[in-house]
């Protein structure tokens, strides 16, 4: 790990959807960084599942924000331990989230493909195994209930 990348990141927190825009620009920014050798991105996009005869219209997300940083950055310092990333930039939605909109990008860079896929399908996992993020799924008929992560 290069030491621009041994800061301690910013928050992971997006208000609303992550952007095509977004990703977009994240990926384009990284075009100089002559190093990397492979990019994997994982996007996150709400489903509009049926459930009990209702269709999910959104997910809101909360979470605790203190938290969620410490959390994040232990996850973080795992993965790359235990792989040879260049960067790794997580980006979470907060807020009611349609859908088809993202809620979650998670873009992994390593000199060499196998780290950054590797990397970046743990971080996912992670992320939804250990991050203090919760979702009330918003349904058709103005109810709600809280989503369990699988």
């Amino acid at each position: 790990m290069n030491n621009k990348e041994k800061k301690k990141p910013a928050s992971i927190f997006v208000e609303g959807p992550v952007s095509p825009e977004f990703i977009a620009g994240a990926i384009a920014k990284h075009s100089t960084k002559t190093n990397i050798g492979a990019h994997q991105i994982f996007l996150g996009q709400i489903r509009n599942d049926i459930k009990n005869s209702r269709e999910v219209r959104a997910i809101e997300f909360s979470a605790y924000p203190e938290m969620v940083y410490d959390v994040y950055l232990e996850i973080r310092e795992q993965i790359f331990a235990k792989y040879a990333l260049t960067c790794m930039h997580v980006y979470h939605s907060l807020g009611k989230i349609n859908a088809g909109e993202i809620n979650l990008f998670v873009f992994v860079s390593s000199e060499h493909r196998r780290d950054a896929t590797m990397a970046c399908m743990e971080m996912v996992e992670l992320i939804k195994s250990k991050l203090p993020i919760w979702g009330k799924e918003c349904y058709d008929d103005q109810n709600h209930t809280w989503k369990e992560n699988r």
